[in-house]
């Protein structure tokens, strides 16, 4: 298997681990099981399950922001693009598989000195409520950018 296909499958892995299991709950041997790899693997990809949190919470955001864009992209005008994210939340919410927020769950888990872990969290929300922003702005024209930000939030 080539390498990039290993490192994936060691995210894909963890993330559904860490999602329905819990990050602590959820060890770097039962991962390894798992994937059916040697821990070594896990080690050359990964040098911390921290850093495969990370993975995570990246691949997470980045699958979530795109479906999202393409669920409002759909929409003609802006107004229905705004009223579309509260269209596509509810049928993300819908799903069999929705658990939570992922960043939320890692967030209650984590130590509050876990500067690498929150920092990402941080900057993933920065970047949704920068994108919320973005379309308030083009739907509700003269307002300041506190509205529009107490809007997007």
């Amino acid at each position: 298997m080539k390498s990039t296909n290993i490192k994936q499958l060691i995210v894909d892995t963890s993330s559904n681990l860490f999602y329905i299991n819990g990050y602590n709950a959820t060890g770097v041997n039962e991962i390894v099981t798992k994937c059916e790899i040697a821990k070594a693997t896990l080690y050359h990809h990964f040098k911390s399950k921290e850093e495969i949190c990370i993975a995570y919470l990246e691949q997470r955001h980045t699958i979530f922001l795109k479906e999202l864009n393409d669920f409002i992209t759909k929409c003609n005008t802006y107004k229905q693009k705004l009223l579309g994210i509260f269209d596509f939340l509810r049928e993300h919410y819908r799903k069999n598989n929705f658990h939570g927020c992922w960043a939320i769950k890692i967030l209650g888990e984590i130590p509050p000195n876990n500067h690498k872990i929150l920092s990402l969290i941080k900057n993933q929300k920065k970047e949704l409520l920068l994108f919320l922003v973005g379309i308030v702005e083009k739907t509700i024209v003269n307002i300041s950018i506190a509205e529009k930000e107490r809007i997007a939030s």
